[in-house]
């Protein structure tokens, strides 16, 4: 197709009205209000300054066309990367190579298949996020990557049910908001930009995309609106995402959903409002793959880069590429827009490090495992080397062991573990066993064969190996002289009988429940699951065994809570573990907590709750809207999993927080000191006007497709027009010349002066928030001793109850890993900062601290708080 065809269909999309309701009608839905303008970089934000000048001087240089080559993704399958942005071959500049995924390196070779970001959130240690994060730093930067696609604070876990829910840390946000902070800096460290996504308010996998929906039945016309309050989106859904723009993330991914009926990516509200004013966020916004649904209006709503950069995969249409050029020749993009996307994207890259000098080249291809193949994998064009094959696993499967056994909580133990030298091991269930495919033989890891190490989806990557449990079993037993007969076939009762009956048997039974991306289903499970039970019947498993077996062990490996309630207080269950997705260390990091090599002190990330309604909100499953866009309403506010048993005064099976050890300890002498901070103070004062860098033709000459420096390659996304005679004939748009004012909202353009966000930073100050909020006030301290026979870590927790009818009895607000020798004492201390005791305050739009009493409480998990003390 021509580029002035492409245009013609693509051009009058880019001038819709930005409206927040404008196909309201039939119901009375949420409101997204508007904010403009589209806040620029500041160039003395605290640790940006010399990335800002960096990007200042590059941009400077730019054409306006290489500009907009920056800021729009060549197309699906346009080159190597899962998202490649145009190159600037003039300045030496190659395309940007995004990239999933927050586990791993996805479509790659060679590479290694980490732990879940959920499993690692269960270890409790800053320590391990952050040498998980460095590591798949370093091993994409080997690659060439230069975007890693993560790490996930939405979905935060709002539906225990919710299908990306293991891609990300904790329902809980502050536990989320360490992770995502401590695996940005860990990222960031290797010359690697991290993503933090998705943006927000991503909660379940139905409704997400219309053609996905779609395509299983459900007549929709608009992806799924997540209607959440001030209040709730400050306090529990931004939470994570400040702790990661606060820890200098580059690059925030914008979702699927919409945020009270305004789509994600062009809502002006999250974007400029919230992201980009309050957070003063200097990074980038991109796109999630096909999730914007505008040109203009997104510009200048505050998205920065489009991904993949078609309109739908493979279709050769942009709303930027061509569009935008236009969009700034014909004055509805002012040039200032243009410019701080470009800016923003380059200082992104010079935060972390990276030089002009600097650029490893792209060593893979995503779409073939071939040596040699066309670089243009759509067009089936320029046929070159591709693949390198370079192994950069190094020794990372030793961390990965180490997260996996670390991560390991263990949830019951009557004396069963840990193991020493059993005579007889009956290991039990599918799920210890390999998949008679192979680890990577669904695509995607779309389906459940074998032993779970990871969920499905985009969010995946290709083992390089995977250790089962029962690989890892049947060496320790050789090593031990135990007999070991396994049973890898969940429904083969006879058998299974005759085995777990005999003398002596220890049963081990391995149980799985799997979840992922809504473009797979896996038996019926459309990205999210259908219900809390485990797969493969194992629950049925686990009763059938541990009828005729009185030390059975039960291991789960799963993407979430699963309902135990049938079978978890039985007296023959004598221990239960949970291992999360481990990973390529799946077997052996077991086999260390099983033989007590690793003595267990993970606490479970989520609640094990006795029944699914006990958590209170769920997936919805079916439109609720006609064909309008389904509604999602966030009613129950903050009270997310422990939050809203403990309102509800639910009894869990395993709280929040909980873990065993194969030793004990004891709390005592709870200690509160007031630090003198000051009192907080709202930021004042009015940013720069909005720069601009360098000048840019107005010429439509200058921007026609240059056919004598390189030829035009199908479905490929240029900047480039196929007309000289006319910006109306180069965009083919029967709606042209209308003007900014006509179609965009108020403001949208405004370049002048802009007053501060009194919750923001100052113009000299770090990103993140005002920075009075992370001040400390109280320092809090207590003693621990290990009062068992062995050494072990203990991870002690601080809640603070901030004494509002409508805050949770408790909320998590610090925690640590400790190491303690058996008999001896150790000082757990941790900080509270005035964010931790603040609420928001909808009228004021600010962090108060209210007149409520606060009290502080110490302890091992969140409903075992055996210390406790009133602040002042």
């Amino acid at each position: 197709m021509q580029l002035h065809q492409i245009l013609a269909q693509l051009l009058p999309t880019t001038q819709f009205v930005i409206s927040d309701n404008s196909q309201v009608g039939k119901r009375d839905l949420a409101q997204s209000e508007p904010y403009y303008p589209s806040p620029w970089m500041n160039p003395t934000a605290e640790g940006w300054e010399d990335a800002y000048a960096k990007a200042r001087e590059f941009v400077s240089q730019l054409t306006l066309a290489e500009k907009v080559n920056l800021t729009t993704g060549v197309g699906w399958q346009g080159e190597q990367c899962v998202g490649q942005v145009g190159s600037i071959p003039r300045l030496g500049f190659r395309s940007l190579c995004l990239q999933d995924s927050p586990l791993g390196i996805r479509f790659a070779d060679y590479v290694s298949a980490f732990t879940s970001g959920q499993t690692v959130a269960a270890s409790f240690d800053r320590s391990l996020m952050y040498r998980r994060g460095q590591t798949m730093g370093a091993e994409s930067k080997a690659k060439g990557v230069d975007v890693i696609l993560g790490p996930v604070a939405g979905p935060i876990g709002r539906v225990p049910a919710g299908g990306r829910n293991w891609e990300g840390f904790s329902p809980d946000p502050y536990l989320t908001g360490v992770a995502m902070a401590e695996t940005v800096k860990g990222i960031q460290d290797t010359g690697v930009i991290a993503c933090a996504k998705h943006y927000i308010g991503n909660e379940q996998e139905h409704f997400r995309q219309v053609g996905e929906s779609q395509d299983r039945g459900y007549n929709i016309s608009d992806t799924m609106s997540s209607n959440i309050d001030d209040k709730t989106m400050h306090e529990l859904y931004l939470w994570p995402f400040a702790d990661a723009v606060r820890a200098g993330v580059g690059s925030i991914m914008c979702s699927y959903n919409q945020i009270n009926n305004s789509y994600s990516c062009q809502n002006s509200k999250s974007l400029n409002g919230l992201l980009k004013n309050e957070l003063g966020f200097q990074g980038f916004v991109m796109s999630d793959w096909q999730a914007q649904h505008s040109g203009a209006a997104s510009a200048v709503a505050g998205l920065d880069m489009t991904m993949p950069g078609d309109t739908i995969f493979n279709s050769g249409f942009s709303f930027w590429g061509t569009n935008l050029t236009l969009a700034v020749l014909n004055g509805t993009v002012p040039q200032y827009r243009v410019d701080d996307m470009a800016m923003r994207i380059m200082a992104a890259y010079f935060k972390v490090g990276r030089t002009l000098e600097d650029q490893p080249p792209i060593n893979f291809d995503s779409w073939t495992r071939d040596t040699y193949g066309p670089i243009h994998f759509a067009a089936n064009e320029g046929y070159q080397q591709i693949n390198w094959h370079v192994d950069v696993q190094e020794d990372h499967g030793d961390l990965i062991r180490e997260i996996g056994a670390k991560s390991t909580v263990l949830l019951k133990n009557d004396g069963a573990l840990p193991l020493k030298k059993p005579k007889f091991l009956a290991v039990i269930g599918e799920d210890a066993g390999p998949s008679p495919l192979g680890p990577n033989g669904c695509s995607d890891r779309g389906c459940d064969l074998g032993t779970l190490a990871m969920g499905w989806g985009s969010g995946t990557a290709d083992f390089p190996y995977l250790i089962t449990p029962m690989e890892a079993l049947q060496m320790q037993a050789i090593e031990d002289h135990t007999r070991i007969e396994a049973i890898l076939d969940n429904t083969a009762s006879t058998t299974i009988e005759a085995l777990v009956t005999q003398e002596g048997a220890t049963a081990l039974v391995f149980v799985n429940a799997d979840s992922g991306e809504g473009y797979i289903s896996v038996d019926g499970n459309e990205g999210d699951r259908k219900n809390l039970t485990l797969w493969g019947n194992g629950d049925e498993l686990i009763k059938n065994v541990s009828s005729l077996c009185n030390n059975t062990i039960v291991v789960i490996h799963s993407v979430g809570p699963t309902l135990l309630t049938d079978w978890y207080d039985s007296p023959n269950v004598t221990a239960i573990l949970w291992a999360g997705l481990p990973g390529q260390e799946s077997g052996r990091a077991i086999v260390d907590v099983l033989y007590g090599r690793v003595n267990p002190a993970a606490r479970t990330p989520f609640t094990w709750a006795a029944k699914r309604e006990d958590y209170g909100a769920d997936v919805l499953y079916e439109p609720n809207n006609g064909n309008g866009a389904p509604q999602q309403d966030f009613t129950e506010g903050v009270f997310i999993d422990y939050r809203a048993l403990d309102r509800a005064g639910i009894e869990p099976i395993f709280e929040f927080g909980f873990g065993l050890s194969y030793t004990t300890f004891e709390y005592s002498d709870i200690q509160v000191e007031k630090n003198n901070a000051g009192e907080y103070k709202p930021t004042t004062g009015n940013t720069a006007q909005a720069p601009t860098f360098g000048n840019y033709s107005t010429e439509l000459e200058d921007y026609l497709f240059p056919k004598s420096s390189f030829p035009y390659i199908w479905q490929y996304i240029y900047p480039y027009v196929n007309t000289t005679s006319s910006l109306e004939d180069a965009s083919m748009d029967p709606e042209f010349g209308r003007t900014a004012e006509e179609f965009l909202p108020p403001g949208a353009t405004d370049s002048t002066t802009q007053p501060l966000n009194p919750a923001g930073p100052g113009v000299t100050e770090r990103p993140g928030g005002n920075p009075q909020l992370f001040d400390t006030l109280y320092t809090i301290s207590a003693k621990i001793t290990n009062t068992g026979d062995v050494a072990g870590d203990e991870i002690p927790q601080l809640y603070v109850s901030l004494g509002g009818d409508d805050d949770p009895p408790v909320v998590l607000r610090g925690f640590d890993r400790i190491r303690i020798d058996s008999g001896s004492t150790v000082t757990f201390q941790a900080t509270l900062t005035r964010r931790d005791i603040s609420n928001w305050d909808i009228e004021s739009q600010n962090w108060v601290i209210t007149d409520c009493p606060k009290t502080v409480y110490v302890g091992p998990s969140s409903r075992k708080l055996p210390l406790s003390a009133p602040l002042s």
